[in-house]
């Protein structure tokens, strides 16, 4: 049994995912760490509440004291962990739907546990051994109510305040009712910029929209963009560590291309890049024209994580790296997805820039970009999908890369079959500056998954 995924554990609420689970996950946390106290954050979601308490209870069992944060973005929480050098508990299923819930685990460094740790916490969640101490040894817990003003504030002190007040920008802001809408507002009016809202109350229920950030679901944010006539558009998941944008003319910016933009700028000769291994072509010419390296992972911050420590203690450079998702790491600030800090250094590109977000933007825009995904009911249909995904890989006028699903290159374009670590579902990439290559790619490779799933009953 793999509890972890590529971040954290996740499942459906009162089928996989339960208070019982949850509450072991935190007591094996807790016991692993060897921790006097644990900080425990949750996002909107309704079940949040519960599982929270079912994490407390594990925590306090194992005899460790608790501090409860309450509704919190996981940056959020993430800071609390590092200034106060304890490790923390996070229930949140990020962008997955409102029936899921789950566990993310930050070390008492401020960085969610590596993959090493993570294994290690698993392996005492599995183990037969307890995690439960004596009456009198059980742990305390108490509340804290500030967590959420010293984040904003940190990162107020640590963006370019000036230059962004002075640029004068109109921001349209979507936290998608989740843990963002607590924390986003205040910070970009702080920052001295225009602020409107849509889907701003924190609501468990998302019932503006879905708490993943991809365009299917952001039309309420273009509207507003074109109706307040704002300069840019930032949207959040539902625990805000990811930011995506719309431009001033309400079109949607590919995560690609907001992630190459940020890089180009703070990238430099030497510097090294991390990325997962279904990463754009726009990533792999920036890293080019920049002189700088690119390291890619299997899919997941987890492994990004990992491989950024890795490198640092390799004594290299690090200063961006993420994924296309909208979920992008600035390690020198600190080793974590935070949506506001990233849409703060976009906003603060286009001051720099005097320039719109299309024309920031606009240099990274030759590639189309398909995703698809294919759902699966049962580890049969899984197993299917992957002896097709391993015939269809072999089949291929291309050497397969391996490291995270197979992903077949070739040139002009490229295609990329993997088994999601968050969802049940078998994901297909496809990348190319032919939109045609591009749907053809990725429409070749989920037709003979879909053909195996066929051929299984559910």
């Amino acid at each position: 049994m793999k509890v972890f995924g590529s971040s954290g554990t996740r499942g459906v609420v009162g089928e996989e995912f339960t208070p019982e689970f949850v509450s072991r996950v935190a007591a094996a946390a807790a016991a692993t760490w060897d921790a006097e106290r644990v900080a425990l954050g949750r996002d909107t979601r309704t079940s949040g509440r519960t599982f929270a308490d079912a994490a407390a209870a594990g925590i306090t069992a194992a005899g460790v004291d608790v501090e409860r944060l309450g509704v919190v973005p996981t940056p959020s929480l993430v800071r609390y962990c590092e200034v106060e050098a304890v490790p923390g508990v996070m229930i949140t299923a990020s962008h997955n739907p409102p029936e899921f819930n789950g566990v993310k685990l930050v070390g008492d460094d401020g960085i969610e546990l590596p993959v090493g740790r993570l294994e290690a916490v698993e392996e005492r969640l599995l183990s037969e051994g307890t995690t439960t101490v004596a009456w009198d040894r059980i742990g305390a817990s108490r509340r804290i109510a500030d967590a959420n003003d010293d984040y904003v504030r940190e990162m107020l002190d640590t963006v370019d305040r000036d230059a962004v007040a002075d640029a004068g920008l109109t921001v349209a802001l979507d936290p998608g009712h989740g843990a963002g809408a607590l924390t986003s507002p205040e910070f970009f009016r702080e920052l001295g910029c225009d602020v409107v809202t849509v889907n701003a109350q924190p609501d468990g229920h998302f019932p503006g929209r879905d708490p993943e950030p991809v365009e299917k679901n952001l039309a309420d944010l273009k509207r507003l963009v074109a109706a307040a006539d704002a300069d840019v558009g930032i949207a959040h998941d539902g625990d805000a560590d990811r930011a995506v944008f719309v431009d001033e003319t309400g079109d949607y910016v590919e995560g690609d291309a907001s992630l190459a933009a940020l890089s180009a700028h703070h990238l430099g000769e030497g510097d090294t890049t991390v990325a997962a291994v279904n990463v754009s072509q726009r990533l792999v010419d920036v890293c080019e024209a920049a002189g700088a390296n690119l390291e890619l992972t299997p899919i997941g911050s987890t492994n990004i994580i990992t491989r950024i420590k890795e490198l640092w203690r390799e004594g290299e450079s690090v200063p961006v790296a993420g994924e296309g998702n909208g979920g992008v790491f600035f390690p020198d600030y600190r080793l974590v997805r935070d949506g506001a800090f990233i849409a703060a250094k976009f906003l603060e590109l286009l001051a720099e820039r005097d320039a719109s977000v299309s024309e920031v933007v606009a240099p990274y825009e030759d590639y189309t970009n398909v995703r698809e995904n294919l759902a699966y009911e049962t580890d049969a249909q899984l197993n299917a999908m992957l002896e097709a995904a391993a015939a269809y890989a072999e089949a291929a006028d291309a050497e397969p890369d391996t490291k995270d699903g197979y992903r077949l290159d070739y040139g002009d374009a490229w295609v990329l079959v993997r088994p999601s670590g968050t969802e049940p579902k078998v994901r297909v990439y496809a990348e190319s500056a032919d939109p045609e290559r591009a749907a053809t790619l990725a429409r070749e490779a989920r037709e003979a998954l879909a053909a195996a799933k066929s051929g299984v009953e559910a």
